[in-house]
């Protein structure tokens, strides 16, 4: 695999984690707060989410490139030319 795959499924893994890890812990904002949306967060805390995001993407990537690299997971279209 080549790095630009490499690195295109990192940003695909990085957004899946991303959309995952968005909604724990948020509270939303109290009702008496005037000018803001009903749905929107207190306090979004989003430098903590992207690096929360960024390490657990980091493993999950490291996973999928271990598995490509030994063989658990073959993307060759040849293999499956039957």
């Amino acid at each position: 695999m080549g790095w630009f795959t490499a690195g295109a499924v990192y940003v695909v893994i990085w957004f899946l984690v991303l959309f995952a890890v968005l909604p724990f812990g948020i509270r939303p904002l109290d009702p008496d707060d005037i000018g803001a949306a009903s749905g929107a967060p207190a306090n979004p805390r989003l430098l903590l989410r992207f690096a929360v995001t960024t390490v657990v993407a980091a493993v999950f990537w490291g996973a999928f490139l271990y598995a490509v690299d030994t063989g658990l997971l073959n993307l060759r279209p040849e293999a499956y030319s039957g």
